[in-house]
């Protein structure tokens, strides 16, 4: 399964089985952890077998279920990390969906005083994912339409609808899609609108867009 194939093979999963995460599968999930913490600046880790971030945690999508691993996406305390966060945590989400593992964001509802107490000294916690082996398949969430979320001056590229469709497949907080792409004088950008937890999701629609549209795009806040 390539990256591209992931974005539409990617639903969020809340129940797991007990099988572990280990051999090739957690050598290559590491492997590109290395590489995201080694171009972000990041201090993501992977935490395997902990059960005291959500459990008996009930929300009204459902309760999570054998949901002892997850990755902590954690960095220095700056203005950008939620953004860092979320651009290289949708990077690690889409990479795991190719090994065949499933995931789900959480950065609200789960019990931040346990997993603050795994932080290093100077380190800030984003948000968690959980991941492993899914007991059933997620399902997909309605969606608003590419023109709900651009505004375009002119005739944007074909890669600019493609980017932003890709960007309409990312998961956001609550599936609020709170963030807008914009065309004008030939540059795309991105910023997020008001709501919860929105600046972790430009992270996200900015690395889903780059994948569509097979180019960078500036994002704004």
């Amino acid at each position: 399964m390539t990256i591209r194939e992931a974005v539409d093979a990617r639903h969020s999963v809340r129940q797991y089985t007990k099988r572990p995460i280990d051999g090739a599968i957690l050598a290559a999930l590491e492997d590109e952890i290395r590489s995201c913490n080694e171009q972000s600046g990041l201090s993501i880790r992977l935490i395997l077998n902990d059960p005291n971030a959500v459990k008996g945690l009930w929300a009204s999508y459902g309760a999570f279920e054998n949901a002892d691993n997850y990755l902590m996406l954690a960095g220095p305390d700056t203005d950008d990390l939620y953004r860092l966060a979320g651009y290289f945590g949708e990077r690690l989400v889409l990479f795991s969906e190719t090994l065949g593992l499933s995931t789900c964001w959480i950065a609200g509802s789960y019990k931040k005083k346990n997993v603050k107490k795994l932080l290093n000294d100077g380190e800030a916690l984003a948000a968690i994912v959980s991941i492993g082996y899914a007991q059933k398949p997620g399902k997909p969430h309605r969606s608003k339409s590419f023109e709900d979320v651009t505004e375009i001056e002119g005739d944007a590229p074909e890669s600019f609808r493609k980017g932003v469709e890709t960007a309409l497949k990312a998961p956001t907080a609550i599936n609020q899609q709170r963030f807008r792409f914009t065309w004008k004088d030939g540059r795309a950008t991105v910023k997020a609108l008001s709501g919860p937890y929105t600046l972790i999701d430009l992270g996200i629609v900015q690395y889903h867009y780059e994948i569509g549209a097979g180019e960078p795009i500036e994002a704004e806040r």
